[in-house]
């Protein structure tokens, strides 16, 4: 596997048609950081914390940003989220909920389970594009994080 570089974004998308449309987004948007995809939540839980497949990746090379679908097969991104949450490795890192999900039920527990946004996926395209630019200026040039966060 190849070494990530500092400041990635890790998108969990289990939709490719959505994530081919984010990764498009994110080069119109001309955000130049890698893009790591995992399909589902298990493989996330595997990439963040170096198990099954990813068990020789250094987990201290952490995400700048976790882009975080919902709705997935095998472990949902509320499961995902609440794992992130639960060890002092990864609880601070920044998880934008990034979802089709019109529930209110989802909302409210995404923020009770320690989500830092939750962003509706806009149907247009040109309003998606707009989306992730203002989610990169943001989380990957705007915002502070600690230093445990930021190590590489």
């Amino acid at each position: 596997m190849e070494e990530v570089e500092d400041k990635y974004i890790l998108l969990i998308e289990d939709n490719p048609d959505d994530t081919a449309l984010a990764l498009r987004a994110f080069k119109r948007a001309h955000i130049r950081n890698k893009i790591v995809c995992v399909d589902d939540g298990v493989e996330a839980v595997d990439f963040l914390f170096g198990q099954g497949a990813y068990a020789q990746r250094d987990i201290d090379l952490l995400p700048q940003l976790i882009l975080l679908d919902l709705n997935m097969p095998r472990m949902n991104g509320l499961e995902v989220l609440q794992k992130i949450r639960s060890t002092p490795h990864t609880r601070r890192l920044p998880v934008v909920i990034l979802t089709t999900s019109n529930e209110e039920r989802d909302l409210i527990q995404s923020y009770d389970l320690g989500a830092n946004s939750y962003v509706r996926k806009p149907v247009d395209y040109d309003q998606f594009v707009a989306a992730v630019s203002q989610l990169g200026l943001y989380w990957l040039v705007l915002n502070e994080l600690p230093q445990a966060v930021r190590k590489p």
